[in-house]
């Protein structure tokens, strides 16, 4: 609009080689102050629009940091529920190994019972005293016994050999007091029954006799 005005002024006075008239003076002028008014509406249109659009940056940066927060509580959420399901799950792994394992180590525990069944007919029959004739006989038991321990101790089953001990409720059972007379009061003078003990645990009590102390008439 303004260029419009210039050139209007300019052709005018080309084609007329007058000076204005007022009448003329003033209409141009109007036209330029218009002109120049909405220019100036414009520029101001213009801020407005630059100020919205840093109140709508500023607004998306704030939505921004909120979503990044709450995503950080969340990652340090599931974090700490893996840390404890890995724990649980570690823990759970250990159980059931040692389960694996007890399992192993005493899945013939049954078959031990059994076999300390045989091993004290052995010594019984070890202890029958029956004349020179039946020394080759016994010579072949204690030869079988022999082995017989060889295979327990191969296996894990150890006997028990508690005389001199103290007494041990989970290893021992008591079936009689004897008068201690070489023996130290209070410890096992002599074992009835054998107990036997597979990798440390205790599968038979040893039936003993106590040393007691006797009184002086």
């Amino acid at each position: 609009m303004i260029l419009l005005s210039r050139k209007l002024l300019c052709n005018h006075g080309r084609l007329t080689h007058e000076p204005w008239s007022p009448c003329a003076f003033r209409a141009f002028t109007s036209l330029f102050s218009t002109a120049a008014e909405q220019r100036s509406t414009g520029d101001d249109c213009h801020g407005d629009d630059g100020d919205d659009d840093q109140s709508h940056s500023v607004a998306h940066v704030r939505m921004l940091e909120i979503r990044a927060r709450k995503l950080e509580e969340q990652v340090r959420d599931l974090t700490e529920r893996y840390k404890r399901a890995l724990a649980d799950s570690d823990n759970v792994r250990r159980r059931t190994q040692k389960f694996v394992e007890d399992a192993k180590l005493f899945g013939i525990q049954s078959f031990c019972r059994d076999l300390v069944e045989v091993a004290d007919l052995l010594q019984e029959t070890l202890c029958v005293e029956e004349g020179e004739e039946a020394q080759e006989l016994r010579q072949g038991l204690k030869h079988i016994q022999c082995r017989l321990q060889e295979v327990f101790t191969k296996h894990g089953l150890e006997k028990m050999r508690p005389v001199g001990g103290t007494y041990d409720p989970y290893q021992h059972e008591i079936v009689c007091h004897i008068p201690a007379e070489e023996a130290k009061p209070g410890t096992i003078a002599m074992v009835k029954q054998d107990g036997y003990m597979l990798h440390g645990r205790t599968i038979r009590h040893a039936h003993v006799g106590i040393a007691v102390q006797t009184q002086e008439q």
